[in-house]
Protein backbone atom coordinates (compact mmCIF):
# COMPACT_ATOMS: atom_id res chain seq x y z
CA UNK A 1 0.00 0.00 0.00
CA UNK A 2 1.46 3.64 -1.38
CA UNK A 3 0.92 6.34 0.96
CA UNK A 4 -1.82 8.05 -0.66
CA UNK A 5 -4.04 4.83 -1.61
CA UNK A 6 -6.06 3.09 0.34
CA UNK A 7 -6.06 -0.91 -0.77
CA UNK A 8 -9.09 -2.17 -2.33
CA UNK A 9 -9.50 -4.34 0.71
CA UNK A 10 -9.62 -1.32 3.11
CA UNK A 11 -11.46 1.03 0.90
CA UNK A 12 -14.59 -1.75 0.42
CA UNK A 13 -14.38 -1.84 4.41
CA UNK A 14 -14.60 1.68 4.20
CA UNK A 15 -17.36 2.38 1.64
CA UNK A 16 -19.39 -0.04 3.42
CA UNK A 17 -19.23 1.94 6.75
CA UNK A 18 -19.57 5.34 4.71
CA UNK A 19 -23.08 3.52 2.77
CA UNK A 20 -24.12 3.46 5.99
CA UNK A 21 -23.48 6.64 7.10
CA UNK A 22 -25.64 8.05 4.33
CA UNK A 23 -22.93 9.05 2.36
CA UNK A 24 -23.61 8.58 -1.54
CA UNK A 25 -21.07 6.89 -4.32
CA UNK A 26 -20.66 10.04 -5.80
CA UNK A 27 -17.68 9.76 -8.70
CA UNK A 28 -14.72 11.05 -7.13
CA UNK A 29 -15.31 9.61 -3.65
CA UNK A 30 -12.92 7.08 -3.23
CA UNK A 31 -10.20 9.91 -3.97
CA UNK A 32 -11.90 12.79 -1.47
CA UNK A 33 -11.73 10.20 1.28
CA UNK A 34 -8.15 9.62 0.31
CA UNK A 35 -7.28 13.09 0.36
CA UNK A 36 -9.08 14.21 4.13
CA UNK A 37 -6.99 10.75 4.83
CA UNK A 38 -3.74 12.07 3.72
CA UNK A 39 -3.93 16.12 4.91
CA UNK A 40 -4.84 14.13 8.58
CA UNK A 41 -2.55 11.87 8.31
CA UNK A 42 0.38 14.52 7.00
CA UNK A 43 -1.02 17.41 8.56
CA UNK A 44 -0.34 19.66 5.77
CA UNK A 45 -2.36 22.98 4.83
CA UNK A 46 -5.55 22.06 2.72
CA UNK A 47 -4.42 24.15 0.09
CA UNK A 48 -1.24 22.06 -0.39
CA UNK A 49 -2.91 18.89 -0.83
CA UNK A 50 -1.32 17.20 -4.11
CA UNK A 51 -3.51 17.52 -7.65
CA UNK A 52 -3.62 13.88 -7.49
CA UNK A 53 -6.84 13.86 -4.95
CA UNK A 54 -8.65 16.74 -6.94
CA UNK A 55 -8.65 20.38 -6.32
CA UNK A 56 -8.25 20.91 -2.16
CA UNK A 57 -11.45 23.11 -1.89
CA UNK A 58 -13.47 20.50 -2.79
CA UNK A 59 -12.04 17.97 -0.63
CA UNK A 60 -12.18 21.35 1.58
CA UNK A 61 -15.71 21.40 1.40
CA UNK A 62 -17.39 17.90 1.50
CA UNK A 63 -15.20 17.34 4.55
CA UNK A 64 -16.69 20.46 6.63
CA UNK A 65 -20.00 19.56 5.45
CA UNK A 66 -19.66 16.22 6.86
CA UNK A 67 -18.30 17.69 9.90
CA UNK A 68 -20.94 19.85 10.34
CA UNK A 69 -23.45 17.29 9.61
CA UNK A 70 -22.17 14.54 12.18
CA UNK A 71 -20.64 12.64 9.60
Amino acid sequence: MTRTKLSDELWHKLFIILRQINIYNKPNLRRTVEGMLYRIRVGCPWRDLPSYFGHWSSIYHQYRYWRKTGK
